[in-house]
């Protein structure tokens, strides 16, 4: 059976268990997306890096992500990688360049499609020889748009569908070590809890209401294109090695290389509650294990997941 009558397949099945296509949705195995916990029928992985300076907010369709990951860049800046597979947004952006540590990132979801603007020439051949479908505006310009909004080059979209159309044979979502379910014992009450990068700022506030954690960028509320806060239900701030990488700007700044493999602190933010715990992912081809003090693995709360990279000392402070 080939990837697309399986997933033809599985939507059928879901339609039929469900009575109806509205329970249904793009991506997962077994019936469940292991990137967000929800129902979920398979389909293939793009990841989308995506600008995060004041000129380039609000974002585009990045309420739509499974799965978000925010990265430092050059100058202490932020830029986000996010994720899609259950469910495709008409557009996404504003798209830009990607890094070498988005290789290694990557590699735990097979060979996913990755949309980026373009890297620096150095660059090049590396994310050309990765275990990725590489679809940058050069490749697969019928997927990209410029908005006559903004200026550049804080203005190109991409099409998530037309994307995956330039890379037929991406992955489907697989098992990256997350886990759902019931929040564990314990855990410290928390209201409020903000990560720090040298020029930028993500501080999460819980929301009952919502029941989930709004967030907030440079002390500015992320909004959806609709106007509506961006809830999250779990956050997790992960403690690694941050260094400097192989490459350059023009100006002669070193990119920074976040290392997504290895092991150490974490702190899962969940249910209004911040957890202890500590991550592992001895290689890049597999997913990260998170659990307890007690060696237990740590459920996540259904819906998006936000990981926010720290330096590993810095995971202890910022809870409220």
């Amino acid at each position: 059976m080939t990837r697309r009558t399986a997933t033809a397949t599985a939507a059928l099945l879901c339609a039929l268990l469900a009575g109806a296509a509205s329970g249904c949705q793009q991506g997962g195995t077994g019936g469940r997306s292991p990137f967000t916990g929800k129902a979920a029928r398979p389909a293939p992985v793009l990841a989308v890096k995506i600008d995060n300076v004041r000129a380039a907010r609000p974002q585009t369709g990045l309420d739509g992500a499974d799965l978000v990951y925010v990265e430092r860049v050059e100058a202490g800046l932020s830029r986000l990688l996010a994720v899609y597979s259950s469910r495709l947004p008409e557009s996404v952006g504003p798209v830009r360049s990607a890094r070498e540590s988005d290789l290694e990132l990557l590699r735990q979801f097979g060979r996913p499609a990755f949309a980026y603007s373009g890297t620096q020439t150095k660059l090049d051949p590396v994310v050309e020889a990765a275990p990725l479908y590489p679809v940058p505006l050069g490749k697969a310009g019928g997927a990209y748009s410029r908005s006559k909004e903004r200026a550049a080059p804080h203005n190109l979209y991409v099409s998530p569908a037309r994307a995956l159309k330039a890379a037929p044979n991406a992955s489907t979502a697989r098992d990256i070590g997350f886990r759902f379910g019931a929040a564990p014992s314990g855990g410290r009450t928390t209201s409020s809890y903000t990560a720090r990068y040298p020029s930028a700022r993500f501080t999460f506030d819980w929301s009952a209401e919502r029941h989930g954690w709004l967030v907030s960028m440079d002390g500015d509320p992320v909004r959806t294109t609709g106007g509506q806060r961006l809830a999250v239900p779990t956050v997790v701030v992960q403690g690694v090695r941050i260094h400097a990488s192989r490459y350059h700007d023009r100006m002669g700044a070193y990119s920074p290389y976040t290392e997504t493999t290895g092991a150490g602190p974490a702190r899962v933010l969940r249910d209004g509650k911040a957890y202890e715990a500590h991550w592992s992912r001895p290689s890049a081809d597999g997913g990260t294990d998170f659990t307890t003090a007690s060696g237990a693995r740590l459920a996540f709360a259904s819906g998006q997941v936000w990981v926010v990279y720290v330096p590993q000392d810095e995971v202890g402070g910022g809870t409220g």
